[in-house]
């Protein structure tokens, strides 16, 4: 199988009458009267009419389209479609502000964007914004208006080397980094997550994974869809987290697998406790960055194992590493013990190897050959930051990782200057940058600071300019200004003024000092805590 479209094809033959996507109602509601199933053959029909479509229109290698299309079935079918042709996807967060979209669009270089048509606004606002392209890219709300490609396709069969996706990721440069994968590293990531084994064993024809992830990640689009592919299984793909309703849409929709992330199993504990608690079909819960006080409790309340993995986007399941056999050592933020498939090291700030059991930077790399098999293939239009990413042949994942006497993994901290928030990376210079242009500030130094719901939230230390008066009004005046310029969740949850940053005598900020600091005024009550005003916008 050499395409994403060629391994969707053999589940088809092989499990055509078996379910392909579920979307429950819950996730449904706000554009249908009813839940949302197809088949494997009934995906396979809808993904023909867009492939006949996209192809009409002159579509195929060397093309790229960005896709608005939220956690909806339709996703797929357009992806697929679109792969089968050899053409990469951007997908995009329906949540984002226009300026994100904007850079993701641009920098992207999409020849397309397909858009829910409640979205084109969106979508149009983000292209308006931009100044110099004498070529914007064409957009699309239906199938039927499909503009025509404006440049011809490549004369090449797609194959494992061909662009499947472009993910943005936040890492310690201002701007998202666009991270080219290939067809090579969705279709090994459903062969890792099919011989994982231990308490992820897949069943084939037979699993339900349920996921509330965002497939504009890669969680979601490589990891739960090319397993549920590989093994004939049903996506259960949720539009985002509901609480009230979580438990409903498990037991209704029948899920074995769900995935996760930190926050999720927090809020679930918080609610009341109930009888129904463990009725469910749940074998094992797969996610990342569980809250180590929660983790044993979770799995007593709800009968099933969360099993901790660690990975990157740009380490996909080249560098995986999962506790899925034991010792998971629970609630110790341990994410297993590294397979034979994945070398490791754990280094200083000079590149050397730690002693035995102290913290180190996590560098990764596939065994054999090829140590960048199931890794991401570059940075688009950066080199420079993928050659700095790989240097010595060792992926440097910027997270600080300990060895256990044992050879388990366990998280520590992590080096890069990168708030993670509920799953999403959100550079700290990206926040600084819209904060520098707000009038009532003179500088700031944003970094994480531990939420226990949602792992990192964003903190911002603020010296205000001469003549503003430092406090509650005026920070709630910059929350709001940076509202209108930042995705929600990049906003600073909590906002302290300062008389001086600390800084080098270079001038440079100290940003470990910075973190210590965000921590302490928080921890004594002393930030100003603007979490509350942290909302997704409302549906159009």
């Amino acid at each position: 199988m050499k395409t994403v479209f060629d391994v969707f094809s053999k589940a088809v033959e092989a499990y055509g009458d078996r379910p392909f996507v579920h979307i429950p109602l819950s996730a449904a509601k706000s554009y249908s009267d009813s839940a949302i199933d197809y088949t494997y053959a009934e995906a396979s029909r809808e993904v023909e009419q867009r492939r006949a479509a996209y192809g009409a229109a002159g579509y195929g290698v060397g093309h790229r389209v960005a896709i608005l299309l939220e956690n909806r079935a339709d996703f797929f079918f357009h992806w697929l479609a679109l792969n089968a042709l050899g053409v990469g996807i951007i997908p995009l967060n329906a949540e984002a502000s226009p300026q994100d979209l904007h850079y993701i669009i641009y920098h992207g270089d999409a020849d397309l964007v397909v858009s829910l048509p409640e979205k084109m606004t969106l979508v149009e606002e983000a292209i308006a914004l931009e100044q110099e392209s004498e070529h914007p890219p064409l957009c699309s709300a239906t199938l039927e208006g499909l503009p025509p490609a404006t440049r011809p396709a490549l004369d090449h069969i797609p194959d494992t080397a061909t662009e499947c996706a472009m993910l943005f990721t936040s890492g310690s440069t201002g701007n998202p980094k666009g991270c080219v994968l290939s067809n090579e590293y969705f279709i090994a990531f459903g062969d890792w997550y099919r011989n994982v084994g231990g308490y992820c064993e897949l069943h084939p024809g037979e699993d339900r994974l349920l996921t509330p992830l965002p497939l504009v990640h890669m969680n979601a689009l490589a990891c739960s869809t090319m397993g549920m592919m590989g093994v004939g299984g049903c996506i259960i793909q949720l539009d985002r987290f509901h609480p009230k309703s979580w438990w409903d849409s498990v037991r209704d929709s029948g899920a074995t697998i769900i995935h996760y992330l930190g926050v999720l199993p927090a809020i679930l504990l918080n609610m009341e406790p109930g009888d129904k608690d463990k009725a469910h079909k749940v074998r094992f819960g797969f996610g990342a960055g569980v809250n180590p006080k929660h983790h044993a409790a979770f799995e007593e309340r709800f009968g099933f194992p969360l099993i901790e993995a660690w990975a990157m986007t740009e380490s996909g399941c080249g560098g995986c590493v999962i506790a899925s056999h034991e010792p998971r050592h629970v609630g110790e933020c341990c994410f297993g013990r590294a397979t034979d498939e994945v070398e490791y090291r754990l280094v200083d700030d000079e590149g050397n190897d730690v002693d035995p059991g102290l913290p180190g930077e996590l560098l990764v790399r596939a065994t054999g050959d090829n140590p960048r098999y199931g890794f991401f293939d570059h940075y688009y239009q950066n080199s420079e930051a993928t050659e700095e990413a790989w240097e010595d042949n060792w992926l440097h994942t910027g997270d600080i990782v300990r060895e256990g006497a044992d050879k388990s993994l366990y998280f520590v901290d992590r080096k890069k200057n990168v708030v993670r928030r509920s799953g999403e990376n959100i550079s700290a210079l990206e926040v600084e940058n819209v904060l520098l242009l707000d009038p009532a500030v003179d500088t700031v130094a944003v970094a994480p600071v531990p939420d226990e719901l949602r792992g990192d939230e964003v903190m911002a230390l603020i010296v205000a300019k001469a003549g503003k008066t430092a406090g509650e009004a005026l920070a709630r005046d910059i929350f709001d200004r940076s509202m209108e310029q930042l995705t929600y969740y990049k906003t600073p949850g909590y906002i302290a003024f300062v008389d001086e940053l600390p800084l080098t005598a270079s001038k440079k900020l100290k940003r470990g000092d910075v973190k210590s600091i965000c921590a302490k005024l928080v921890e004594e009550g002393q930030a100003i805590d603007l979490r509350h005003l942290k909302k997704r916008p409302k549906k159009d």
